[in-house]
């Protein structure tokens, strides 16, 4: 019998997260059985998930019905109170593998309100709140990368609180709440805290780069000459993982520097860099392509359920995230040469991933509101 692939990766060096919450995998051993036999170590959740866990199906409605009749009416407080206590689940189903790796894993991911994307002081505010409420060491909470994320994160890692960057698309921006990220490090050191007990992941979106790029490359493709529409086609698909290759080079070279040598030597573990949005869109491309072409060590992938099913089935590991960074570079290049303007489309991704999670949330607060009131009727009849 063949080694489970997904046990494999982790031998490589590479974390496994899942990308999915839901009370059902926490009540019936699901999540244990994927820490046991798949060597999962940590999960992540946010508004689509919740949407999706709450919104379908009853499996919440006794739950919600239970909370509202202890007094819990505000839409608001009913989803947070179901949030919370999923997440703290979670998060003591991992404990056992954050101590075992002495805090360097095992954490569940909790998200402030997208509401707040453009809110430092809010983004703060709630992040703190939080943090306090699930009162969890292995807790992340996630900020998302933009502009006004990015001084809230230096804030959050100086205060101790745990932080997972997410919505992160262009290698600016990675850079930028990688610095923020090693400047709370030091606000918490001078502070006379301990490093070594803060951690935190960069989280870069993959699939929904290609998803842009392949759709620009595809309307250049109806106009362009022989020569052109080979350019393009050689850069199809490939433009994401070049991405997320250039930004672990960055990566390294930060680790190397005197600055942050200094904070190793306090204990502070390194910001991972985690590959998201790793489902594959395109159906004419590998349903494990972005598993297999960015594996590393000190990086985690997290996983649709999909995904981590179909590379436990046919999964393979290699060292593929170190291999060739030139032609990583080339790539990015030649996609510039060709005009298909990352910058852009990363921006714009930023702004649609904002109001998509604005979306999703709005939509799970509906749907809490629509059971709310549904169980209210029925219980009062």
């Amino acid at each position: 019998m063949t080694d489970n692939p997904l046990k494999t990766l982790t031998a490589a060096g590479q974390a496994i997260w899942l990308d999915y919450l839901h009370q059902d995998i926490l009540k019936t051993g699901e999540l244990q059985r994927l820490i046991a036999d798949d060597g999962l170590t940590g999960l992540t959740s946010n508004p689509s998930i919740f949407e999706k866990a709450i919104g379908d199906g009853a499996s919440y409605d006794a739950r919600i019905a239970k909370l509202a009749s202890g007094g819990k009416t505000q839409t608001k407080d009913l989803y947070e109170a179901i949030a919370i206590a999923d997440i703290q689940g979670a998060c003591d189903q991992f404990r056992p593998t954050w101590d075992r790796l002495k805090g360097r894993d095992g954490y569940a991911s909790l998200e402030v309100s997208p509401d707040l994307a453009n809110d430092t002081q809010g983004t703060v505010e709630e992040a703190r709140r939080l943090w306090a409420a699930v009162d969890r060491p292995n807790l992340m909470i996630k900020v998302p990368g933009t502009k006004a994320g990015t001084p809230a994160i230096r804030q959050l890692i100086g205060e101790g609180i745990n932080v997972n960057v997410t919505l992160l698309f262009a290698l600016q921006a990675y850079l930028d709440v990688a610095e923020a990220h090693t400047a709370g490090l030091e606000d918490f050191k001078a502070a006379g805290g301990n490093v070594a007990k803060v951690h935190g992941v960069a989280s870069f979106f993959v699939s929904r780069i290609d998803t842009a790029i392949d759709k620009k490359i595809d309307e250049k493709l109806k106009t362009a000459d022989d020569a052109t529409a080979a350019r393009l086609k050689a850069v199809r698909g490939r433009v994401a993982i070049a991405n997320a290759k250039v930004a672990y080079q960055r990566y390294l070279q930060t680790l190397a520097t005197p600055r942050w040598k200094t904070l190793a030597v306090a204990g502070a573990a390194p910001q991972r860099l985690l590959w998201a949005s790793t489902g594959t869109k395109d159906p004419a491309y590998s349903d494990v392509l972005y598993i297999e072409t960015l594996i590393g060590p000190d990086t985690v992938n997290t996983m649709p359920p999909k995904t981590l099913d179909a590379f436990r089935d046919h999964g393979k590991v290699a060292p593929t995230l170190t291999q060739d960074p030139a032609a990583a570079e080339a790539t990015l290049k030649e996609a510039d040469a060709l005009g298909l303007d990352l910058d852009g489309v990363t921006a714009a991704l930023v702004d649609d991933g904002v109001r998509l999670f604005a979306k999703a949330f709005d939509d799970l607060l509906k749907a809490v509101d629509d059971k709310r009131r549904r169980l209210g009727d029925k219980t009062a009849a």
